[in-house]
Order: structure tokens, then C-alpha cells, then sequence
């Protein structure tokens, strides 16, 4: 072979070998991009060397084990060939023809590496069991049965199952490994056909069954220790058989296990199969009668019959663990009279919470949004977000919803490769509304919106492109040959176009970076495609769950982030829980854990997609552990910047699991609790034609002792067999007070209205049940808003908003407010009328709904305009199918709209 083709060789294996590690480790190089470019490339590293050290270790292990197991089994084996004659034994030929020592050894090297690797994914995502064994934190409390602090339960108890799985495999392992060559090579020694005779692979077999018996008494240990999680009784954690009859009687197998183990190494001096069988057969007695009758049998003859006096002492370590397993014992709890002494001067002191009342119901409104202010057909609200502003020095309650691209929606023809990539790559934007606010139409009054971005109370959005959202599932390639779609334009077709110029994305700066993402991607486009520049950039892990999921997948996130703006940015903000199974005695919640804390707020810069994991709840052990492993993480919240912190909100979705848990564990009396004398429900409401529990809801009023109005999220509640109120739940948002949660109770005395009652009375009235008929008979749907219950002055009221929408139309409008206080109820077109309905003076109109309707400046007229257009186009539609009423009521609504536009244009 000549010189050349020696280097020709050389240089294909060199490019076949950098073509296979690229192909291989394409998604590690790129997250490692990632990471690099959100700044967090230390907890990459932290979790590479993490998981690599763990499996590599566990590997090391089972190899280990397997090829000393091996090796020992080799005094066994005789390797003296055979004189040459006509018929052979299998190990005789096997012997003769192919096995030596040192190539057995090399066998036994290969089996026990293919063993290692076969078992090592027993150690995939352990890593972080073995980290936070290493870097455990106390929880400053004690289990009340072994004293051992809630830390040793969550964070030890787990590597020690870990380890304790590791043995029994390798072990049974080993067993069957070296057995298999025994029988092979020894198979007379082996199957014990020499009488007499107790072989060197018996005692070797004696060895591994006693190391598992041994193992089995550790097992049997932790067993016990692990009691105080038994979901066996009447409540979770151990009960009155559990303490009295398996905790001793797992002791007692311990014990056993121990024996059993000794005799077995005993037996290999003394080779007496009787007295190991006879160990044997003890400890599987012993283990069906501790395990399986004794707990039956005392659970029936003597719990049963008198199940609290024996579970009581029990049942109060359930109770008091759960409570602060939830962080229900944080909770403070107060007497709410609910007087119906409510005045109208009352309600002119109340002024802010009335302008405040959260008319728009977040289903029918995405509706609205998406007529109105989707603007073009492959732009999409997912959902609705609530939040508070301070608007006019007032505090203000609003709905608001990001316009995000999605590519979806884009129409057939523009779905190609360029446009998909580099072209339709962003949002643009929010829509927004006062809560209460609402024109004389029945739509929102939008205070902010439209394209591009307008707002006529002084919103500033200096950045309002959205590059990394809810929608934006796939990557795009920023900078280009060609700028990107920006938003379309208001004359004509035409469309403004717009270069990212953010921190954002990996840059695409040299032909293997395109190579390693290609093969990331599975998209040969990347390399082939000559519209990507050497300034270009690759904007990947864009859907902000996935996103954050990456960086950090051992928190659990909420379901609904929401969005805020600040400093002129917009502002992604997702809550993020520290969640366990393992808390002692704790009753666990639908979703199978048993302990929760929203100990950290994510936020992520829509343009940007930088991530900031700030640490609101230091007390956390679980966090304040997850800060160990990975240092540099968690920001403390003071150095979150001050406008986003005004937007923190308690999440709805843990006021719901705490609300489940608090429903029964109110009851801190055990009597109480056993026989489930005041357990409660979550209040239920009427949406739509259904009946469904209610969802916790955010307002502004006063609370009860309290000087000013602030924003809370509140929840009430019911019996459990009853429809009347019983408590309401609030959780407080504002500054220093974030997080509190108060409980305020009524008088057991006095039978106070529930939800689902004041449902039933509206069905009820004879005026308003007439009226929601007729609508529904003339081509109309009605839909039932959320049913609010407001605590304004130690008094309730009860606000419904009612929908009317078209069956042709999918555009929602706000009809008819009904309100409900003590005996009285009305329905109105407004707030402000039904109010005076019900309390029979004139009541001070909330200010806010004289707000004028959204109009963008420079008489720039688009967003009526496309309503008029919809409304005159549905109208000759209905007109050329002889829809003779459906045609009269759009051009009514469209002389209403027409009025509308006429009284605000300014000349």
C-alpha cells in the first residue's frame, strides 16, 4: 500500500470518525450551546458529570462484582484435556478444542462488561438521589414515631433504597451468572450428584444466598423506617397494626434474615443441607405469618371493633403532619359575620373594590380577543391571564393575553422551509381590558393593543416582539439574507419587517455549527439552505415550559404562566414547586405527593429568552438542597427587579391543592375527623349548561381589620353534603404580606347563601328565568359567566355576568349583570344599574367604565373599522340566505358600533 493511500485511509477514518461522534453527540453539543447562551452552563456541567459519575460508578460496581464472582468460580473448573477418543462430554470438547485459563478469564472479562452495562440503567436519573444524599438539609422537625428529622425520610431514605436495589440485583445477578458457567463446567459438582460431597460451588452458591440474606435484613430495616409512609389504614403514615404488629414483626425478619445468613456460612464448614433448609423454611414461615395473617387478623379482632381509641394517637400525627406537609398550619382563621347591613354608603366607601369586580369571564373573552384583536389569521391568544396594574394612580384589575405567532395558521401556501424558519418567526404584542370594564356593544374596552402596539393609558412596550412563548414550539434562524415579518401593516397588503437583534439564540457562525444542528434537527436544510449568513442565529427550546423544563427538570411548573410588563419588556412569569412523596405521616394529594411549596418564581424575557430562577421561600429544605447541588441558581428576591415583583401572584393551582387537602384537615380535632363532622367541599358553580367546582379567583377589596384595598386570590366553601357557604379561603398578593393565607369562617348559627343556591335562585326568578328563555329562543346562546362571591364589609354579594352570542356569530357580548345580596336579586345591562336595583338608591358608577373604548392614535381607526367590516359582511351574507332577523340584528349592531365610533373620534 503506497504512502497516499495510507494518508487517503487515514483522512476518511478521521472524517468517518468526526462524522460519527457529531451525529452521536449532536443533542449534547447543541444543549451545551444552550446552556452557554442562557448563561447556566455550570448546572449542565453539574448534571453531565453528575449522571456520568453515578453511572459509571454503578457500572464499576457490577462489573466488579461479576468478575470477582467469576473468578473465584475458576478453582472449580478442571482444565486438563482429555485423551482423544470417539464420544465427548459438552465441557470436554469445550475444553479440549476452544478453553483455556486465559482465554475464560477473557470471557469472564467480557461477560462481566456486558453485565455492567446491561444492569446500568439502573442508575439512569439517580444522580440527583445521590446529590441530595450528599448535600441533605433538615426540616427543624422530627417523625413521632423514630424521632429521625423529615430530611433523613426525603433525601437519605431514598439512596438507601437505591443502594439496597444496587445489591439484590447484583447479587441475584452474580448468582445466575456463575451459575450458568457451573453448570457448563462443573455440572456434577454443581447439581450435587457426587454424594457426600459439599463442592467449592456450593459453598460459593452458600456465600451469595447469605450475602442476600444479610442484605434482606437491612432490607427489612429500612422497611420499618419506612412505616411512617404506610397507605394501609384509615390514614396515611402507621397506624395502630402497623406499629404493634409490623414494626416489631419487620425486626423480628431482620433478625431472621441474620440467622438464616449465619447458618448458611456455618453450613459450608459443617455441609449440613438440613439445617439450612430448616433456616429457610423458618424465615418464609415467619414472613407470611408477620407479613400477611398477624396484621389481618389484629386489624380485624381488635382494631375494628374500637378503631378510634386505638387509631387516635395516630390519627393526630396525620392530622398535625399533613397540615404543615401543605402548609395548612400557616394558615390564619377568623370569624366572618356576613351581615346583610350593607349600605350604599358602604358601597361608596368600597369604591375600588366595585371597579374592580371581574365581569369578563376568561372563556367567552378569548373569544372576543380572538375576534378582535388576532388581527390576522395565523396570529393566537392561547389563553387569558389576570393581573393588576396601577393605571391612573388606581389600582386596576385587568385581563390581558400575549398575540403570538403561531405557524399553524399560517395559509397552505406559505408553509415552506424559509418562511416557517426565518420569516414568520415572532408575536407581536398583547391585547388588554379592564375586568369590569364594558362598551355599550357588549365587548371589551381595550386599553391596550392592536398593531403595531397602542395604548391610551400610558402602557409603554419599548420591545413588544414575542420570540420565546406559549406557542413557539419549533426553532427559528434569525439574521438572514432577508429581514423577518414583523406585523402587518394597516394600508393595504404591505407588512413591516424587522431584524432580532436580541441576546437570544446560538450563533450560527461556521459550517459545523450548522453540520452539528442539521443532524440536531434532523433538517439538512440548515446546510443547505444559502440564506443563512455567518451572522445568523439558531433560536431553539423557544416554548418557555420546555424551556425552563430543560435548565431545571426537578422543579414542578405551574400549567398557566402568565404574562407582565415592565420596564417597557414583556415578561414571562411561571411558578415553579418543590414537590415530595416521602414526608412522614403526611396524607398525600390527588396527584400522589405530599408535600408542596411554591418556593420559586421563574421569569423569562419574551424577546430575549433569558431565564431567572429567584428563591421566594428560603425556609425551603428542598430548595435550599437544589441550591446546594447547583450554586449559582436561585436568585434571592430582592434582586428581582421592583416592577415585575409588583406582579407576583399566588398560584391558583396551589390554592387548589390546598384547598382539596384543607376541605378535611381543617378539622384538627380527631373525633372531628373521624367521623368527618364538618368535612367541607369546594363550592361549586354553574359554567355553561355544567356544574363544576370553582376555580380560585383573584379581586381587589378590603379585607376585614385592613386599611387599604389590595389584591387577593379567594376560594369558598361549602359542607360536604350541603350547598350553603361555610368559609371562604384568601390568599394575599401585595408586597410584604405575598403569601399569607387567611380562612375566614361563618357563624355556625346562620345558614349563609353558597354558589350553587344563588344559582338556583336565578333559575328560580320568575323575571330573569323568563328573560334567559327568550334569548335562548331567538337564535341566541346565553353562557353563564363565573358566579363571584365578594366579601365587602363583613357582608356578601354575589355578582353573575351573562353572555349572549349568536349561533352564526362566535363574538360574545356582555348583556346583563345579576347581583344578589341577602334576599334580593336583579339582573341589569350594567353593573352599576343592578346594583341600584338590589339597594334601591343611586350608586356612584364605577369610574372605570366611563374609560373610553380603545382607539389607536392619529385617527388610526383599523380595529373598528375590521369589526364594521365584520358585522356589514356576516349582515349581506344572512341577507343573500333570506335571514331576515339575522340580517336586522347585525345592522343594528353595526349602527350601535357606528354610534360608538361618532361620540369618540376627537376632532
Amino acid at each position: 500500500m503506497t504512502i497516499l493511500n495510507r494518508i487517503r485511509i487515514a483522512l476518511l477514518s478521521i472524517f468517518l470518525a468526526g462524522f460519527t461522534i457529531v451525529f452521536l453527540g449532536s443533542h449534547y453539543i447543541a444543549d451545551w450551546y444552550f446552556f452557554s447562551e442562557v448563561g447556566l452552563r455550570h448546572v449542565f456541567i453539574t448534571r453531565l458529570l453528575s449522571d456520568g459519575g453515578v453511572r459509571l460508578a454503578v457500572i464499576s460496581f457490577f462489573f466488579l462484582f461479576f468478575f470477582l464472582n467469576l473468578l473465584f468460580s475458576t478453582r472449580s473448573l478442571n482444565f486438563t484435556p482429555v485423551s482423544s477418543r470417539e464420544s465427548w462430554t459438552l465441557k470436554e470438547y469445550l475444553v479440549n478444542r476452544f478453553i483455556t485459563r486465559r482465554r475464560l478469564i477473557i470471557l469472564y472479562l467480557a461477560v462481566s462488561l456486558f453485565g455492567a452495562f446491561f444492569f446500568s440503567p439502573l442508575a439512569a436519573g439517580k444522580w440527583l438521589l445521590v446529590q441530595q444524599y450528599l448535600k441533605a438539609g433538615n426540616f427543624g422537625l422530627a417523625d413521632p414515631l423514630f424521632h429521625r428529622d423529615i430530611g433523613f425520610y426525603v433525601f437519605k431514605l431514598p439512596f438507601y433504597r437505591f443502594i439496597l436495589s444496587l445489591l439484590v440485583t447484583a447479587l441475584i445477578g452474580a448468582a445466575l451468572v456463575t451459575g450458568f458457567f457451573y453448570l457448563l463446567f462443573a455440572p456434577k459438582e454443581f447439581l450435587g450428584l457426587r454424594q457426600g460431597v459439599f463442592s467449592r460451588p456450593h459453598a460459593h452458591f452458600s456465600i451469595l444466598i447469605a450475602l442476600l440474606f444479610i442484605v434482606q435484613a437491612w432490607g427489612f430495616r429500612l422497611k420499618a423506617l419506612d412505616l411512617v409512609r404506610s397507605p394501609k389504614g384509615l390514614f396515611f403514615g402507621a397506624g395502630y397494626t402497623d406499629i404493634h404488629v409490623l414494626l416489631p414483626g419487620y425486626n423480628i425478619l431482620a433478625a431472621i434474615s441474620l440467622a438464616c445468613a449465619l447458618l448458611i456460612l456455618l453450613n459450608t464448614l459443617r455441609r449440613n443441607f438440613k439445617l439450612v433448609v430448616a433456616g429457610i423454611m423458618a424465615f418464609l414461615g415467619a414472613y407470611i405469618l408477620i407479613v400477611f395473617i398477624l396484621p389481618a387478623t389484629v386489624q380485624k379482632f381488635q382494631v375494628e371493633p374500637n378503631e378510634f381509641v386505638r387509631e387516635e394517637p395516630y390519627l393526630r400525627f396525620n392530622i398535625e403532619f399533613t397540615r404543615r406537609a401543605f402548609g395548612l398550619d400557616r394558615i390564619k382563621t377568623q370569624e366572618f359575620l356576613a351581615r346583610d347591613s350593607l349600605t350604599p354608603a358602604d358601597l361608596e366607601q368600597e369604591r375600588s373594590a366595585l371597579e374592580n369586580i371581574r365581569l369578563w369571564d376568561y372563556r367567552p373573552l378569548q373569544q372576543t380577543y380572538s375576534q378582535l384583536q388576532e388581527i390576522r389569521s395565523y396570529y393566537s391568544f392561547k389563553d387569558i391571564d389576570v393581573d393588576r396594574y396601577i393605571l391612573d394612580n388606581r389600582l386596576c384589575q385587568v385581563m390581558l393575553a400575549a398575540r403570538e405567532l403561531d405557524q399553524e395558521k399560517l395559509p397552505d401556501r406559505a408553509k415552506n422551509w424559509i418562511n416557517e424558519r426565518m420569516r414568520y418567526t415572532h408575536g407581536y404584542g398583547l391585547a388588554m381590558n379592564p375586568a369590569s370594564a364594558v362598551t355599550s356593544g357588549g365587548q371589551p374596552q381595550f386599553i391596550a393593543g392592536d398593531l403595531p402596539f397602542q395604548s391610551n393609558v400610558g402602557l409603554h412596550l419599548n420591545e413588544p416582539r414575542i420570540y420565546y412563548g406559549e406557542l413557539t414550539g419549533d426553532y427559528i434562524i434569525t439574521g438572514g439574507r432577508e429581514a423577518e415579518f414583523d406585523y402587518p401593516s394597516s394600508s393595504g397588503d404591505n407588512f413591516v419587517e424587522n431584524r432580532y437583534d436580541g441576546s437570544g439564540g446560538v450563533p450560527l457562525k461556521n459550517y459545523l455549527r450548522r453540520v452539528i444542528f442539521a443532524f440536531r434537527f434532523k433538517d439538512y436544510r440548515l446546510i443547505a439552505s444559502k440564506e443563512i449568513t455567518p451572522e445568523s442565529k439558531i433560536l431553539y427550546y423557544r416554548q418557555i415550559q420546555e424551556r425552563v423544563r430543560k435548565i431545571m427538570p426537578y422543579l414542578h411548573y405551574d400549567n398557566d404562566p402568565y404574562l407582565v410588563i415592565a420596564g417597557g419588556r414583556l415578561y414571562w412569569i411561571l411558578d415553579a414547586y418543590t414537590l415530595t412523596n416521602m414526608y412522614p405521616y403526611a396524607e398525600p394529594a390527588e396527584e400522589g405527593f405530599n408535600y408542596i411549596r411554591n418556593s420559586v418564581k421563574v421569569v423569562i424575557d419574551a424577546y430575549n429568552g433569558t431565564v431567572n430562577y429567584y428563591l421566594i421561600d428560603p425556609d425551603d429544605p428542598i430548595s435550599q438542597t437544589l441550591a446546594k447541588i447547583f450554586p449559582g441558581l436561585f436568585k434571592p428576591l430582592t434582586a428581582m427587579d421592583s416592577e415585575i415583583k409588583q406582579h407576583l401572584r399566588y398560584p391558583p393551582e396551589l390554592m387548589t391543592i390546598q384547598a382539596k387537602m384543607l376541605a378535611n384537615y381543617h378539622m384538627e380535632n380527631p373525633m372531628l375527623f373521624y367521623n368527618k363532622e364538618d368535612a367541607w367541599n369546594i363550592a361549586e358553580e354553574m359554567v355553561g349548561n355544567e356544574r363544576q367546582a370553582m376555580e380560585p379567583y383573584y379581586t381587589v377589596l378590603r379585607l376585614p381589620g385592613e386599611v387599604r384595598e389590595e389584591y387577593i386570590l379567594m376560594l369558598p366553601f361549602t359542607p360536604a353534603r350541603r350547598v350553603n357557604m361555610v368559609a371562604w379561603l384568601a390568599a394575599r398578593n401585595d408586597g410584604p404580606n405575598y403569601g399569607q393565607l387567611l380562612l375566614y369562617t361563618f357563624p355556625k348559627n346562620r345558614s349563609i347563601y353558597g354558589p350553587m343556591q344563588i344559582e338556583a335562585r336565578i333559575d328560580q326568578d320568575p323575571v330573569i328565568s323568563q328573560q334567559l328563555t327568550l334569548w335562548d329562543q331567538h337564535g341566541s346562546q346565553v353562557i353563564r359567566g363565573n358566579l363571584l362571591v365578594l366579601p365587602i364589609r363583613e357582608s356578601l354579594l354575589y355578582v353573575e355576568p351573562l353572555f349572549l352570542q349568536s349561533q352564526e356569530s362566535k363574538l360574545p357580548e356582555l348583556r346583563q349583570v345579576i347581583v344578589a345580596y341577602g334576599e334580593k336579586i336583579a339582573m341589569a345591562n350594567t353593573l352599576d344599574n343592578a346594583l341600584k336595583a338590589v339597594f334601591g338608591e343611586k350608586l356612584p358608577a364605577p369610574p372605570i367604565q366611563e374609560t373610553k373604548p380603545f382607539l389607536p392614535p392619529n385617527g388610526n381607526l383599523a380595529t373598528f373599522i375590521q369589526e364594521a367590516n365584520r358585522l356589514y359582511n356576516e349582515a349581506q351574507e344572512k341577507l343573500k340566505q333570506g335571514d331576515w332577523n339575522g340580517y336586522g340584528e347585525n345592522m343594528q349592531k353595526l349602527g350601535r358600533l357606528l354610534q360608538e365610533m361618532q361620540q369618540n373620534i376627537q376632532p
